[in-house]
């Protein structure tokens, strides 16, 4: 295996391994969000889209700096997108062509990626985030986040199943009771036909996505142009074109001595297959070895610019749009509830890049991607569907793998005030209240201790009542409740605590709030409110106080 393979392999199964960590418990010291620090459209995008220096992606300005003097190395070596796509285009690209492009429309396509960073940037410039459209390692993280991870757990407790009578007769009976939950993620089939579109470019040309449409490739192609280590070529190359056939980003020009280093991605295919070893990567200042670099013009980035700008302000002007928490006029859907920590909506709209990283890492699975409740603006963002899951009280996990703070880190105690939003019952479907049936879920389940059960007339059981000072929204009673179809406990937004800076829990307490969190609490109803047709002998199987 060669070099550039090694560093690959290890780059891609580093990137994976960081993936699996990112789960509660968090139990490494390493930040699992590493590889999504390091992408500088992240970086860029996210520092102009907040007007505030993020120091967890100083990473990114590390890898646009190591660019002035290695090139674009980060493409084929650390980027787990590019090396995605180098395995797909071993997998499905034609052998007997390089590229069904002509050189002049490749020259022209290669400009579409600038026009694609520059948009976004002008969205950017009025607060609004659309880097997760284009920034690879968001993108990548969703696919092996929200598509492959969950195929291979359900793929995995599929096999255990089938391989009983197998590992039965070695005597291993016990790996019957190991079961694998297997999470579900919404947009699954829309994320998985992107990326089955994407690995299809691959019959136009080798590394579509990199050479034409990558928008942090074209942030380090304007740092490359003249790299200190670059491709050079000794006057013992007889120009037989081999170079020019195999190079992946088509950056060798028709004299085999000149390179494209803003296309150069440092890969060293041409050094591997050149006959008479007349190609070596050094540091140079050779002006001769380069064809004029290109510049985007400024009449077409200013075109690129504004209409992010003008793209961004008139999703702004959408009915769905929340621009401010706390003014009149939004119709905020209550379906959305945002995870706890989460910045107040316009700011965290404008930090969240959508990788789906706290999805993964959620242990209850209720956090899930955003379609349109949020409007346009709010796509693959992440809410929490509490019928799915509810949001574990000792968990704080999705701060923790946040890599730009639209999720702030907080401790698990700040975290338990972080509210979320307030349960109701439905009185005409709860059990109890519609159907004079004994039934105490959501009371048992609550771990705030914010569902009371009361004594009313017309009804010859008690029945339950949410306390607003004490709900923190985690969805447990809306989880667990047992009416089927839409449960008889939901949670809404209403009275979501949500701030950028400062402590949860003074705010809390400042709005009359007393949310202590206790998961292992046993609860029983008060004795008052207790009749002897209320006993636990009377309740039916598997209900007790």
């Amino acid at each position: 295996m060669n070099f550039k393979r090694t560093v690959q392999a290890a780059s891609l199964l580093f990137f994976l391994a960081l993936l699996l960590l990112a789960a509660f418990p968090l139990k490494t010291w390493f930040p699992t969000d590493f590889f999504l620090r390091l992408d500088p459209l992240v970086f860029t995008g996210t520092l102009i889209s907040s007007r505030e220096w993020v120091s967890a992606l100083a990473p990114g300005l590390i890898i646009i700096l190591l660019t002035l003097v290695l090139g674009r190395f980060f493409c084929a070596y650390i980027c787990p997108m590019g090396i995605t796509l180098d395995i797909s285009d071993r997998v499905f690209r034609p052998r007997y062509n390089n590229s069904f492009l002509s050189p002049e429309k490749s020259h022209g396509l290669r400009r579409v990626k600038f026009w694609i960073l520059f948009f976004i940037l002008g969205t950017a410039i009025v607060g609004v985030s659309t880097v997760f459209l284009g920034s690879p390692l968001s993108l990548i993280t969703r696919f092996y986040g929200l598509v492959i991870y969950p195929l291979a757990v359900h793929i995995l407790d599929l096999g255990l199943d089938s391989l009983f009578f197998f590992y039965s007769a070695l005597g291993l009976e016990r790996l019957a009771y190991i079961e694998f939950q297997t999470p579900r993620f919404a947009t699954q089939v829309f994320v998985l036909l992107f990326f089955a579109a994407v690995f299809s470019l691959v019959l136009l040309s080798p590394r579509f996505w990199c050479r034409y449409l990558c928008p942090s490739g074209a942030v380090l192609a304007l740092f490359s142009v003249r790299p200190l280590l670059r491709r050079t070529v000794s006057s013992s190359c007889t120009e037989c074109g081999l170079c020019q056939s195999k190079c992946p980003m088509q950056a060798i020009e028709p004299d085999p001595a000149r390179t494209r280093h803003q296309e150069c991605i440092v890969c060293e295919e041409c050094v591997r297959i050149c006959p008479e070893k007349a190609i070596t990567f050094a540091p140079g200042f050779r002006q001769a070895d380069r064809p004029a670099p290109y510049w985007p013009q400024r009449r077409r980035v200013l075109a690129s610019v504004l209409g992010g700008m003008g793209t961004a302000l008139l999703l702004q002007t959408g009915v769905r749009e929340v621009r401010s928490d706390t003014a009149p006029g939004n119709l905020a859907s209550k379906f959305l509830i945002r995870p706890p920590g989460a910045l107040l909506e316009e700011d965290f709209l404008g930090r969240c890049i959508r990788c789906g990283q706290c999805m993964k890492a959620c242990p209850t699975n209720p956090l899930q991607p955003v379609w349109f409740e949020s409007g346009i603006l709010g796509l693959f963002s992440p809410k929490i569907l509490p019928r799915r899951g509810p949001c574990e009280p000792l968990c704080n996990i999705c701060g923790q793998v946040c890599p730009t703070g639209a999720i702030r880190s907080l401790p698990v105690l700040e975290k338990t005030w972080a509210r979320m939003g307030t349960a109701h019952v439905l009185r005409e479907k709860c059990l109890a209240w519609a159907w004079d049936r004994k039934c105490l879920v959501c009371f048992e389940v609550c771990p705030y201790a914010a569902l009371e059960l009361r004594r009313v007339p017309d009804i010859s059981i008690p029945v339950p009542f949410v306390l607003l000072d004490k709900c923190a929204g985690c969805g447990a009673c809306e989880f667990h409740c047992p009416v089927q179809a839409e449960s008889a406990v939901v949670v809404e937004p209403m009275n979501s605590l949500r701030l950028n800076k400062g402590s949860y829990i003074e705010e809390g307490r400042a709005q009359g709030m007393s949310l202590e969190a206790d998961p292992d609490r046993e609860r029983e109803p008060p004795e008052d409110i207790l009749t002897e047709e209320d006993s636990p002998e009377a309740l039916p199987p598997g209900f007790n106080y």
